[in-house]
């Protein structure tokens, strides 16, 4: 029974899919500025290696992103938004300045307060109808116990804008032909059924998140650069975990939904 059709599921996952053909043009969708980095920076990193046009649609300001009470938010928006690019253009392996990095669109909702809402679903839809990416890349929605709700509505609004974007007679208005991307990817799955083998691009993963700078205190632990091993050793082991079962030194796992 496929994962749309009405009625119960099946009963379990049948073995794991493996490594995607590399497709020309991914759209990664993530709640924060570095939440793609975390959740597909490896597999994205490959990709791009193989001459994928990487694209991140980043849905909130990020402007919750500190400890810091007195902090100059629009400043941290702005620093954020800096720092994402980076990260892209680390992703995309290209040297600062040159072409080869995909677009980097930020919605703009405020930190926390990320609505699935219509007209946000309308948004996100209008973009996979201009950018048309072959394989879409988002947090799962359904993870269970997940605290933070910019997650839950991010996943959301990736499988709901999917399905708009792909139907002609959602938001019309838009005035741009109906997409059907052929791949969803989710990360923090807790019932994953694909692995990508992200062995040789570690490193690429890593200095990736570590251009999020504004994030060291609060995500990574760090007061500056100088302290980030404990956090890279964390990544490296994770990743290592996650690829073990499948005879990988290095893994990233998603469930994996092609019947879009």
């Amino acid at each position: 029974m496929a994962a749309n059709d009405p009625g119960q599921p099946a009963l379990a996952v049948q073995g794991w899919s493996r490594d995607l053909p590399t497709p020309s043009s991914v759209l990664a969708i993530g709640a924060h500025p570095d939440d793609v980095e975390f959740g597909a920076g490896g597999t994205l990193a490959k990709w791009a290696a193989g001459g994928c046009t990487v694209h991140h649609l980043i849905c909130t300001d990020g402007s919750k992103g500190t400890w810091d009470i007195g902090a100059d938010l629009h400043a941290l928006v702005s620093r954020r938004q800096i720092e994402q690019r980076e990260a892209a253009r680390r992703l995309a392996g290209v040297a600062p300045g040159c072409g080869g990095v995909g677009e980097v669109v930020f919605l703009g909702r405020v930190d926390g307060d990320l609505r699935s809402d219509r007209d946000t679903v309308s948004d996100v839809a209008r973009i996979i109808r201009r950018l048309r990416p072959d394989v879409v890349l988002g947090h799962d929605p359904w993870k269970r116990y997940r605290l933070h709700p910019d997650h839950r509505h991010a996943g959301w609004l990736t499988c709901d804008a999917i399905v708009a974007a792909r139907d002609p007679h959602f938001f019309p208005e838009h005035g741009l032909d109906h997409h059907r991307p052929s791949t969803l990817l989710l990360w923090e799955a807790d019932e994953a059924n694909h692995v990508e083998d992200v062995s040789a691009q570690v490193d690429t993963k890593l200095r990736a998140l570590e251009a999020h700078e504004s994030q060291f205190e609060t995500t990574m632990h760090a007061v500056d650069a100088s302290q980030l091993d404990p956090f890279r050793e964390g990544i490296r082991r994770r990743l290592a975990d996650l690829g073990s079962p499948h005879g990988l030194h290095a893994a990233e796992l998603f469930t994996l939904l092609t019947d879009l």
